[in-house]
């Protein structure tokens, strides 16, 4: 897959199944010893019935299969999974660009501490750290921290 093959659109409801799957297959790969608030049934309801018809869902897509989501609420970048097997090919970065485009006064983030692989990618794209959690705030319990980007901050 060359990036030049990737096409970048609004979710609509008939991707939910596709993209429910890259969120798991991604949150599985990306963070195996942290604990699950909800069953992989639970996910994929969530993303069918609220996050693709009610949230600002953008897909990534190959030929019309989805490979990567991401969804912005007001100025958070709520969630950004890439398909394991697509990562390293430019295509988070292309998302995260569209997130600042679509947020041009800035955005936040959360990401587990223990998650350094997503860390270094927003750190890279010029997200700093603004605060560190016990993760008491998230379902999962797992210490996290919040990431701000604003305009104008040299990379």
């Amino acid at each position: 897959m060359e990036i030049n093959d990737l096409v970048v659109r609004r979710a609509v409801d008939s991707d939910a199944s596709a993209v429910a799957e890259v969120w798991l297959r991604s949150f599985a790969a990306a963070l195996p010893g942290v604990r699950r608030a909800h069953t992989d049934d639970q996910v994929r309801s969530w993303i069918r019935e609220v996050v693709v018809p009610g949230q600002e869902t953008w897909v990534a897509a190959v030929e019309d299969a989805v490979v990567a989501m991401m969804v912005l609420d007001g100025e958070e970048l709520d969630q950004l999974y890439v398909d394991p097997a697509r990562q390293g090919r430019g295509i988070g970065g292309r998302l995260v660009d569209l997130a600042k485009r679509r947020r041009p006064s800035g955005l936040t983030l959360w990401s587990f501490q223990v998650n350094e692989p997503a860390r270094r990618f927003y750190e890279r794209y010029g997200f700093i750290e603004g605060e560190r959690t016990d993760g008491h705030r998230n379902e999962e319990r797992e210490p996290d921290i919040r990431y701000v980007w604003r305009p104008g901050r040299a990379f």
